[in-house]
């Protein structure tokens, strides 16, 4: 009995039947494991066997014709023959029952990992990717469009400030409403107020430049210079006052200067203002160019190169004095005459040592303009054309004694060829 228990599990095949098992299936593990359980509780059971027939043969030994010492000498070296045996044999079941269950774990483990990789290889992969808008009746792939799991998401919508899942708010869109609408209200308000705070301080601004008397030209404030004998400052000053009353801001410097001008007499007129609320003007007052003398009165009348009145003087005044004098019937009438206009511009652009040697002008037409020095020679001007040439040929005769000798006439109205006789 113990023969057949030893040998029906060789030590030799245990090796190689998990490997064998590896390639069946995940079933047959399981069973080759209970069959090397049992074939160790098998080796357990011929241990006991293999002791129970030692006891037998102790038994037998201790039969007749056999003596004591005999019996009890064969009888110990049976019974240690056998346990020597049983334990030889209980360890090499033990060796191959650890080494069965050991091939049997690691095949296990070989399976489980061979599984796991075909489940990868086998499940798609999710990717979290926006898959683009395909074109109409394009085939889609439910694998690969993005999924989402829509409780992990609410669940981190709804966390509080320790991550425990909250109510979410309720909103009255009521109120909400009506809070929109107190928003609005509001900025509304606000806007009104600036505009209107904007309109307030440009219509002071204006007011304080234009309208208030910060700025405010006075009367007082005015001032005039440049005035003489022909131009008085009552002239001057009744155009300057016409500004009075208006802001310095609006009165117009160039205005007052062309009026300014415009006074018989005034050759050039400059204004300045003077802030806060003061102006000064100056004229220049140009000297007559002549003196207009009616036969039935004692007066004279003082007139400009543009046949203008300045004023009317005395005759014996003194300052007449080296103006040249043309006597006419009637003032008004003599100014309207060419002859008397031409006389006026050529006495007018005379040098001051000629214009004070004239004692008598002749204006009967306006190609006969003649003067008389006090020397006794007469000019004959001609008209008021070429004047600058007229005067240096006049000045370059006088000047040579050689040329106009005792001579008492030069007549340059024709500059080509001057006459002298």
């Amino acid at each position: 009995m113990a023969g057949r228990s030893v040998s029906s599990t060789p030590s030799g095949e245990t090796p190689d039947k998990p490997t064998r098992s590896m390639r069946s299936g995940h079933a047959a593990p399981a069973k080759r494991v209970a069959r090397s359980a049992s074939s160790g509780a098998g080796a357990q059971a011929e241990s006991h066997r293999v002791a129970r027939s030692a006891s037998s043969g102790v038994r037998a030994a201790h039969g007749p014709g056999c003596t004591a010492k005999s019996v009890a000498s064969g009888g110990g070296a049976a019974n240690h023959s056998a346990r020597a045996s049983a334990t030889s044999k209980l360890r090499k079941k033990r060796a191959s029952v650890r080494s069965v269950f050991a091939a049997a774990g690691n095949a296990v483990a070989r399976r489980r990992s061979a599984k796991q990789a075909r489940t990868q290889v086998k499940k798609p992969r999710i990717v979290e990717e926006r898959i683009g808008a395909t074109s109409p009746g394009a085939f889609v792939d439910a694998n690969n469009l993005p999924s989402e799991d829509m409780v992990a998401k609410t669940l981190q919508e709804t966390a509080g400030t320790i991550g425990v899942a909250t109510r979410p708010k309720v909103v009255d869109f009521a109120a909400r409403q009506k809070e929109q609408r107190k928003a609005d209200t509001r900025r509304i308000a606000a806007r009104v107020a600036v505009v209107c705070a904007a309109m307030a301080a440009v219509i002071a601004l204006v007011w304080l430049l234009f309208f208030s008397p910060v700025l405010r030209l006075e009367p007082n404030n005015i001032s005039a210079s440049g005035a003489n004998e022909w131009v008085s400052n009552e002239q001057i000053m009744a155009i300057a006052k016409r500004q009075a009353g208006k802001s310095l801001l609006v009165v117009s410097d160039s205005a007052v200067e062309q009026k300014l001008s415009q006074i018989p007499g005034v050759s050039s007129a400059t204004a300045e203002k003077k802030f806060p609320n003061g102006l000064h003007v100056s004229v220049t007052a140009q000297r007559p160019a002549a003196m207009l003398k009616e036969p039935s009165g004692s007066t004279m009348t003082a007139v400009d190169s543009k046949a203008r009145k300045l004023n009317a003087v005395n005759g014996a005044a003194q300052s007449v004095q080296g103006i040249p004098v043309i006597e006419v019937d009637d003032v008004g009438k003599a100014l309207s005459r060419r002859a008397v206009q031409s006389a006026l511009v050529i006495l007018d652009a005379l040098p001051e040592s000629m214009r004070n040697a004239i004692v008598k002008v002749q204006a009967n037409t306006q190609d006969s303009i003649t003067t008389q020095l006090d020397n006794g020679i007469s000019i004959v001007w001609g008209d008021d054309s070429d004047l600058k040439l007229k005067m240096a040929i006049v000045d370059k005769i006088m000047n040579d004694p050689n040329v106009i000798g005792d001579k008492k006439q030069i007549n340059v109205s024709a500059t080509a060829r001057p006459i002298i006789k």
